[in-house]
C-alpha cells in the first residue's frame, strides 16, 4: 500500500496548496482500491451492484428465428417476380408454440409477433400493408412486393445475445436494462462485489440534529443527510454516525469506530483554514492525512487520506474523505472527486466523463486558473437549441440553488470569462434528462 508522500511524488506539479480538480481525481485514483470481497445476490437485489465476474449466457436470445411483426411470414424469394403478390394463407403460427405445417410456393403464413418462423420462411410482411381476401374456402393475403425485402421484420437466433457470449462485463454496474437482459438468460443470481460500506459524520459545536431546539449561532445539519442520499443512490452500504462537537475524546472514538466499521469515512466540516484544530489534529493523529487547497469553487478545503484502525482484524485502514462544512461544497465535492473514488472502491469499470454542451443564457465571470461549478438549469430555447442559466445566488450555502438546477456547469481551469450565447459543459445530475 502506497503512502500519501509515495501518491504525491507521482504526480507532476503537486502541489497540495494549489490542487487542480484534475490532479485531485489522478490522486485518487492511486489511493483507492477496490474492495475484493464478493457474493451472490438475486436479481430483486442486484440493481446497482457491480459485477465480480463476466456473465456467460447459457441460452440464444432469441432462442429461435421469429417474427418481429404481426402479418404474414413467406419465403423472401417470392418477391423476385415484382409487381403485386397474393399468397395463399396456409394457417396461422402463433407466439408460445411452433407452428407445424408445410409451405409451398405462393403460399405464406398468418404470423403474430414473437411467433417461431415456420422452416422454410424468413420474412415478414406487416399485416397493415396487406389485403385480405378468400375465394374457394381459401384466404388470400395481397400486397405489392415493393414494399419489403427478403429478410425483413425477421429476428435472428441469438442475434441480442448468443449461447457461450459474454452478456455482461466484470465491473459492469448492473442498472434496469441489465436486470432484464439477465431475466432473459434464465439467470437468476449474478455474482457481485459486496457493497461498499461508508461511514459518515458531521463535525462542529454549531452544528444541530434535526430535532433538537434552534440556538442563537447554530445551525441544523442538512449535510449528514444529502451525504445520506448521495451514498445510498450510489448503492453504498451507510453508516450514520451522527454529530460530532468539537471534543478531542469524542472525535478520537468516531473516528475509530467509523475505521473499524466501514471501508471509507466522509466527514463534513473542520477542514477549513482557521477553524477549530481538533478535527484536523484528529485526522493527523490517527493516520496518514493529507490537506489540500484546491484551485475550486465551491469547496476549496478537502482532507484525504486513510484512518487507522486500532483492531487490524476488522478494516484496519479506511479511506477518509474531510469535505467542507458549506452544503453546496459538499455536494460539488462529492460530485466531483468523492462519488468517482467510490465507484473505483466498487471495483466498477471507469465512467466516461461525458458533459453536455449547452448554450450560457447570460454572462458568467471567472477567473482562469480554477475550476468553478456554478448551478444551472438545462433548458431548450425557443430555436430548439439546449440553453443553460444560472441558478441565482451562487453561494456556498445556498442549498435551495441545488434542489433548482438540474446540472452543474463546469468551468474548467484555464477558462475565463462566459459571454452570452458561449458554449459552456454541463455535468447533468443523474435522472435529470
Amino acid at each position: 500500500m502506497k503512502t500519501l508522500e509515495q501518491i504525491a511524488a507521482e504526480l507532476q506539479g503537486y502541489d497540495p496548496q494549489a490542487l487542480s480538480a484534475d490532479m485531485v481525481n489522478e490522486f485518487l485514483a492511486g489511493l483507492v482500491q477496490p474492495v475484493h470481497a464478493t457474493e451472490d445476490v438475486g436479481l430483486f437485489d442486484a440493481l446497482g451492484r457491480v459485477l465480480a465476474e463476466d456473465v456467460i449466457s447459457p441460452v440464444n436470445v432469441p432462442p429461435h428465428d421469429n417474427s418481429a411483426m404481426d402479418g404474414f411470414a413467406f419465403r423472401g424469394d417470392e418477391l423476385a417476380a415484382g409487381g403485386p403478390l397474393r399468397l395463399r394463407v396456409a394457417g396461422t403460427a402463433l407466439a408460445g408454440a411452433a407452428w407445424q405445417g408445410r409451405v409451398g410456393a405462393g403460399e405464406c403464413v398468418k404470423i403474430m409477433t414473437g411467433a417461431v418462423m415456420p422452416e422454410g420462411l424468413d420474412t415478414v410482411v406487416p399485416q397493415e400493408f396487406t389485403k385480405q381476401d378468400d375465394a374457394g374456402g381459401d384466404s388470400f393475403a395481397s400486397f405489392d412486393a415493393g414494399i419489403v425485402k427478403p429478410g425483413d421484420n425477421r429476428r435472428l437466433r441469438g442475434e441480442d445475445v448468443m449461447q457461450g457470449q459474454a452478456a455482461l462485463g466484470k465491473g459492469q454496474r448492473i442498472g434496469p436494462a441489465a436486470l432484464g437482459l439477465l431475466a432473459s438468460l434464465g439467470i437468476s443470481r449474478v455474482r457481485a462485489v459486496r457493497r461498499v460500506r461508508v461511514a459518515y459524520f458531521s463535525t462542529g459545536d454549531e452544528i444541530l440534529s434535526v430535532g433538537d431546539a434552534p440556538r442563537e449561532g447554530a445551525v441544523y445539519d442538512s449535510n449528514r443527510y444529502t451525504v445520506f442520499g448521495l451514498l445510498t443512490r450510489l448503492g453504498c452500504e451507510v453508516v450514520d454516525l451522527g454529530v460530532v462537537h468539537d471534543d478531542p475524546v469524542l472525535l478520537e472514538a468516531t473516528f475509530l469506530q467509523a475505521a473499524e466499521r466501514a471501508d471509507a469515512i466522509i466527514t463534513s466540516g473542520g477542514v477549513s483554514v482557521g477553524e477549530a484544530d481538533f478535527t484536523k489534529a484528529m485526522m493527523k493523529k490517527l493516520g496518514d492525512v493529507a490537506f489540500w487547497r484546491i484551485a475550486m469553487r465551491p469547496g476549496r478545503p478537502m482532507a484525504v487520506g486513510r484512518i487507522v484502525s486500532h483492531d487490524p482484524a476488522n478494516y484496519g485502514a479506511a479511506v477518509l474523505f474531510g469535505l467542507p462544512g458549506n452544503p453546496v461544497a459538499v455536494m460539488v465535492t462529492f460530485l466531483a472527486f468523492v462519488r468517482p473514488a467510490l465507484l473505483r472502491m466498487m471495483g466498477a469499470n471507469p465512467e466516461p466523463k461525458v458533459l453536455l454542451r449547452a448554450r450560457s443564457a447570460g454572462a458568467i465571470r471567472k477567473k482562469p486558473g480554477r475550476t468553478e461549478y456554478q448551478r444551472g438549469i438545462v433548458s431548450k430555447a425557443a430555436d430548439g437549441r439546449l440553453e443553460v442559466a444560472i441558478t441565482g445566488n451562487q453561494g456556498s450555502g445556498v442549498l435551495s440553488s441545488m434542489v433548482q438546477a438540474n446540472g452543474l456547469i463546469v468551468l474548467h481551469h484555464a477558462q475565463g470569462n462566459v459571454a452570452a450565447g458561449d458554449e459552456v459543459d454541463v455535468m447533468m445530475f443523474e435522472g435529470a434528462v
